[in-house]
C-alpha cells in the first residue's frame, strides 16, 4: 500500500462516520420537531377545552340567577299591591340570592365585633368607643362575601378607635 493510499483510507472512514452522525442528528431533529408539533396541538386542544368549560360554567352560574330575577319581576309586578306583601317578597328574593352565593362558595360574613384585618376589611371610618378594643369592627357598611381561601369582596367597615 502506498503512502497516498494509506492517507485516503482514514479520510473515507471519517467521512463515513460523519455521514452516520449527520443522519443520526437529522433523525433526532425530525423526532424533536414531531414532539414540538404534537405539544403545540395538545396545547391548542387544552385551550379550546378550557374555553368551552369556562363558557359552560358561566352559563350554569347565570342560569342559577334566573329564579332570583323571576322573583324580582314578580315583586315589581305586585308593587301596586299590599306593600307588606312586596316587602315579604323582596326578603324571600334576598334569601334566595344569599343561598345562591353560598352554593357558589361565597357565603356572606358578618364581621361585626371582629378585629380589623386589612385582608378582609376596608375601613371607611373610625369612631371613638370605650366598650371595645381599638381596631374592632363596630359597624359593617357592606358585608364581606367568601371565606379565607376565596373572597368575592372585602367588607366595608367602621372600626373603633381610642378616645
Amino acid at each position: 500500500m502506498s503512502e497516498s493510499e494509506h492517507d485516503a483510507t482514514p479520510a473515507q472512514g471519517e467521512q463515513s462516520e460523519l455521514k452516520a452522525l449527520i443522519a443520526q442528528l437529522e433523525a433526532r431533529v425530525s423526532e424533536l420537531e414531531d414532539q414540538r408539533l404534537r405539544a403545540l396541538a395538545e396545547l391548542d386542544n387544552v385551550r379550546k377545552r378550557a374555553a368551552k368549560e369556562s363558557e359552560h360554567e358561566r352559563a350554569r352560574v347565570a342560569g342559577e340567577w334566573l329564579p332570583v330575577l323571576d322573583n324580582l319581576d314578580l315583586a315589581l309586578h305586585h308593587a301596586d299591591a299590599d306593600s307588606s306583601a312586596v316587602v315579604e317578597g323582596v326578603k324571600v328574593v334576598r334569601e334566595q340570592a344569599l343561598a345562591l352565593l353560598d352554593r357558589l362558595g361565597f357565603p356572606r360574613q358578618d364581621d361585626t365585633g371582629a378585629a380589623f384585618d386589612p385582608m378582609r376589611h376596608e375601613a371607611v371610618g373610625a369612631v371613638a368607643r370605650t366598650d371595645v378594643p381599638p381596631g374592632t369592627v363596630v359597624q359593617v357598611v357592606r358585608p364581606r362575601y367568601g371565606d379565607a381561601e376565596r373572597q368575592l369582596r372585602p367588607a366595608t367597615v367602621i372600626v373603633s378607635k381610642a378616645d
